[in-house]
């Protein structure tokens, strides 16, 4: 099995979520990051443009990981249950390989200066997305008909939220995190 070695930009942005998560996107100077990575901070320059490359960098990747994740669950053919189960897999993933960069998408989007309205595109249509899917499952009967919004908020408010409670367990199986919100999440909404 290879490993893929980690590039001089790839560490940067790696350690500056780290940083933007701990601190906020605003505190979190240059110099804090050359200085977290050991390095003087005119030699960021020659990886990264700016600390606004880099944060969008952080939130674009895991957005458009989000969209794409979406896209391929709704061309499955399979239940709005079974999609949901699929988009809390896609939420675990994230959240466990990346919750510093999940930090600061949910912290510091509004940061985003000239990539806001394309983030919030993705984000508004990713909901769009998942309340269709609880849609067609009250139509179906899959799901109990309450207020979707509920639904949605109840589920996305979790899953959105995964990268706070994540780093402190040791050991934490992706599957088995999973299978649990799953059973919480959506057999508590079955019919």
């Amino acid at each position: 099995m290879s490993t893929k070695t980690e590039t001089r930009k790839e560490e940067i942005i790696r350690i500056a979520a780290k940083l933007f998560k701990q601190k906020g996107y605003s505190a979190v100077t240059m110099r804090d990051l050359a200085k977290t990575m050991g390095i003087k901070a005119a030699s960021l320059y020659n990886h990264i443009e700016s600390k606004q490359a880099i944060l969008q960098d952080v939130i674009l990747t895991i957005a458009e990981e989000f969209t794409l994740g979406m896209a391929s669950i709704q061309n499955q053919k399979a239940s709005s249950t079974e999609q949901l189960k699929a988009l809390i897999q896609l939420h675990v993933r994230i959240a466990c390989h990346n919750p510093d960069g999940l930090a600061a998408l949910n912290s510091d989007w509004m940061h985003l200066e000239d990539k806001l309205e394309y983030y919030l595109q993705l984000r508004n249509d990713y909901e769009a997305n998942f309340r269709h899917i609880i849609e067609r499952g009250i139509e179906n009967k899959e799901i109990k008909n309450v207020d979707i919004e509920v639904i949605l908020f109840s589920m996305l408010s979790t899953l959105r939220t995964l990268y706070l409670w994540i780093p402190k367990k040791d050991r934490l199986s992706e599957d088995e995190l999973s299978a649990s919100l799953t059973k919480i999440l959506i057999e508590g909404i079955n019919t």
